[in-house]
């Protein structure tokens, strides 16, 4: 069964910072790109930053690119987000999972289902 397990989400004050972390389970790391999407009350998921297990090749979006940082430990196939200047536009639901398209950050998970996300809420 692929799973992906997120953690390392909080309330946090704008400026701040948070790292989160996705462990996964159930298929090869190292064939997929494993992302991170998140989802705002009242909007669609969207996606954040991905990387590439076979090559370490990380994609962002623009919202997130100089603040957030991508990284994997294909040893122990853990996928973290380190999201530095925080601010309240970014509070939101993230989840993690292996995605049908990396480069272009697509929401779709390979597994056809989410986790259950971690909780990010930036205050003013």
């Amino acid at each position: 069964e692929v799973q992906f397990v997120e953690s390392g989400g909080g309330l946090v004050q704008a400026g701040g910072s948070l790292r989160l972390s996705c462990a996964a389970s159930g298929f090869i790391f190292d064939d997929y790109g494993i992302g991170w999407f998140r989802q705002a009350p009242g909007k669609e998921r969207e996606g954040v930053a991905c990387i590439s297990s076979s090559d370490s090749t990380t994609y962002y979006a623009d919202s997130v690119k100089g603040r957030f940082t991508i990284s994997s430990d294909n040893a122990k196939n853990t996928v973290s987000l380190q999201m530095n200047s925080l601010n309240p536009e970014v509070t939101a639901v993230y989840y993690c999972a292996a995605t049908v398209s990396c480069p272009l950050l697509v929401p779709i998970p390979i597994s056809g289902s989410w986790g259950q996300g971690t909780q990010v809420t930036v205050s003013s």
